[in-house]
């Protein structure tokens, strides 16, 4: 009798087991068939679109004979919004990382800096406050290394970091005549970080990210005979980079 009753108790353990896994395997089924590009994670390259949008500013160092510098008071950086297009290229290095290039990626960047004059040029058509406006036309290769988290559903957060250089299609670094204007040098290095969200969609991926890009170099190229420039020893960019990604 006691073999009995415990066969019979081993055999509503096995049923309630192969029922569990019955249904842990349907639920499985299920949620698969609700999930959008299901085999997406499984690819080991893929390609995307960004649509950019920047909001720039320089960092200012004056130079030290800012002190003795008879016209300008105070030379100050402002931000200003600007907008670009990149190509995603991303390898799988694994489930959580990933190598990421960004070629190519054109932004159009507008800096503004504001002077302060103490003897404004009426002949030049000069006012006590003088804005400068700079415009780049950067063509730039990110590189990242992004950090994913577990896909839940058709969501996902990842973060990432790296390195970027720059071109400036539109450096006036080798202008003569640029009486008004504060040079720029050609070429820009930096560092990016930020953090991005995953929505699986079912024919693509969209990814709205946000990044902080710094330049590390010094991108004024200083005129002492350009009263705007000689003012300022360094300049480094500073950019917030909002961006829609498009991936499939």
């Amino acid at each position: 009798m006691y073999y009995l009753l415990r066969q019979k108790s081993q055999l509503k353990r096995w049923a309630a087991g192969l029922m569990l896994l019955i249904t842990s395997q349907q639920v499985n089924a299920q949620l698969r068939d609700e999930l959008n590009l299901p085999d997406h994670d499984s690819k080991k390259y893929y390609l995307g679109i960004g649509l950019i949008y920047n909001n720039s500013r320089f960092q200012v160092s004056q130079h030290p004979s800012f002190l003795n510098e008879d016209s300008v008071m105070v030379s100050e950086p402002q931000n200003v919004g600007g907008f670009g297009l990149a190509g995603m290229h991303t390898l799988r290095l694994s489930n959580r990382f990933e190598l990421r290039a960004i070629f190519p990626q054109l932004l159009f960047a507008y800096k503004n800096l504001t002077y302060h004059i103490k003897h404004p040029d009426v002949s030049k058509n000069e006012q006590p406050i003088m804005t400068k406006r700079v415009e780049s036309i950067l063509l730039g290769l990110p590189v990242h290394l992004k950090f994913r988290s577990d896909r839940i559903g058709n969501f996902r957060v990842y973060m990432f970091g790296g390195a970027k250089f720059e071109y400036d299609l539109a450096s006036n670094s080798t202008a003569r005549k640029a009486e008004d204007l504060v040079k720029l040098k050609k070429y820009d290095f930096g560092v990016e970080a930020g953090i991005g969200f995953n929505f699986y969609f079912p024919v693509f991926i969209l990814s709205p990210e946000i990044k902080v890009s710094n330049g590390l170099s010094n991108i004024h190229s200083r005129d002492v005979n350009l009263k705007y420039s000689r003012s300022i020893d360094q300049l480094n960019s500073r950019m917030i980079v909002f961006s829609l990604i498009f991936e499939g």
